[in-house]
């Protein structure tokens, strides 16, 4: 997860905007957007934290597994409220992919260098990155605008949860760009191991 340390503090930079406003959204007047941008926000903090270069900050070697059972209860809480939305599966995903990387980090010798040693990619490793890798390119689809209106306008139609007009943090195109960051981050922090 520590790489070179530019392209480490742009993915914090990234992660960490993105946390931002996820804990904006949670202001939203519905619920299960509320619910959805915590664990994302939580997910977007923590992100940032692990992908800060390891030149600047090395965290000590009790932080992984306290990083670990973190992620482990949002991934318990995922599980319960994946009864009622799908989304919080990748959720729980989410969670259970930070916890693989606290584990794998916490184990690795030096705890800043490559979590794996051997050749080739570890088979969970490969089925994370594949997991969100089309979970980037599934996200960058649903950002695509839809065909035009009749005059071509082709600006958003449809209010708040009233029928109003909707608010920038309620924003649903501005919550699938989070996701999408996320992701994309996610493969890169993959990536590294």
């Amino acid at each position: 997860m520590h790489g070179p340390a530019s392209p480490g503090w742009l993915l914090v930079a990234l992660c960490a905007a993105t946390g931002a406003y996820c804990l904006l959204r949670m202001r939203s007047p519905v619920e299960e957007q509320r619910r959805a941008a915590g664990g994302e926000a939580l997910m977007g903090f923590g992100m940032a934290v692990m992908a800060v270069p390891a030149a600047v900050f090395s965290p000590p070697a009790w932080a992984w597994p306290l990083y670990a059972g973190v992620f482990g209860v949002a991934a318990v809480r995922a599980l319960w409220w994946a009864r009622t939305s799908a989304h919080h599966l990748h959720h729980l995903v989410g969670a259970a992919a930070m916890v693989y990387m606290s584990v794998a980090m916490a184990l690795a010798p030096g705890t800043h260098h490559h979590a794996h040693g051997g050749s080739g990619v570890p088979v969970v490793t490969g089925v994370l990155l594949l997991y969100f890798a089309g979970y980037v390119l599934v996200s960058g689809a649903r950002l695509v605008p839809a065909t035009a209106g009749p005059q071509g306008s082709g600006a958003p139609t449809g209010g708040g949860p009233a029928g109003g007009p909707t608010g920038w943090g309620d924003r649903p195109e501005l919550a699938q760009a989070c996701r999408l960051s996320m992701g994309l981050a996610m493969v890169a922090m993959l990536l590294t191991m």
